[in-house]
């Protein structure tokens, strides 16, 4: 017998695009810093909905309500103000129009808007992931092949085949950008992203 494990990969260019939108509001209380928060946030969906982004493709995330305070002299940690924050995701598509999208979220928020990340992926991954794993397959074969073939030997029947990890189906999350102040479009690169496989194969030497 002879184990061998097989690495491969293949690349393809994302079709999806994921944003995550956040809004931050300071107030001195916390009915106008939630108040503010849902004012931004709904700007920004009346502007997603305008621009024929539907409620499938956002999904609110998160909501948060937290006081803030500091430390005044005589007095020791005082409240100061209140913060309500909230995001959501949205799923674009790299080919409609996703940098004209965002820069008018962008500007629909105003100063309370943020973009937390930009996240690439691929809507079918199948046909990358089955070139992937026929990679992985090459791999293990030529190399054992070439045991066998220093062994003295020759491969036979394929006695047991198990999948080994795989990487992540999509790419690492881009730079956050935290604060934007300006809705003008900024140029987005699709770029490639790459599949990983890896299989155990052990064979029957002859």
């Amino acid at each position: 017998m002879i184990t061998v494990i097989g690495h491969g990969s293949a690349s393809q260019i994302p079709d999806i695009l994921t944003l995550s939108i956040g809004i931050e509001a300071r107030r001195a209380s916390v009915a106008e810093a939630y108040g503010a928060a849902g004012a931004a946030m709904q700007s920004v969906l009346d502007r997603l909905r305008d621009l024929d982004v539907g409620p499938q493709d956002t999904t609110t995330s998160s909501l948060n309500i937290r006081a803030e305070s500091g430390w005044q002299e005589g007095l020791g940690n005082v409240v100061t103000g209140y913060l309500v924050s909230s995001s959501m995701t949205v799923r674009l598509s790299f080919q409609v129009r996703a940098r004209e999208i965002i820069a008018a979220a962008v500007e629909a928020g105003g100063d309370d808007v943020r973009l937390n990340g930009l996240q690439p992926s691929m809507s079918d991954p199948g046909p990358v992931l089955e070139q992937a794993r026929a990679n992985a397959w090459k791999d293990a074969r030529t190399k054992a092949e070439h045991y066998a073939a220093l062994a003295g030997h020759s491969l036979g029947p394929v006695h047991s085949v198990r999948e080994g990890d795989a990487s992540d189906l999509e790419p690492g999350p881009m730079p956050a950008m935290m604060r934007v102040s300006s809705g003008s479009p900024l140029p987005l690169e699709a770029g490639e992203s790459t599949v990983d496989a890896a299989v155990t194969i052990i064979w029957e030497l002859v």
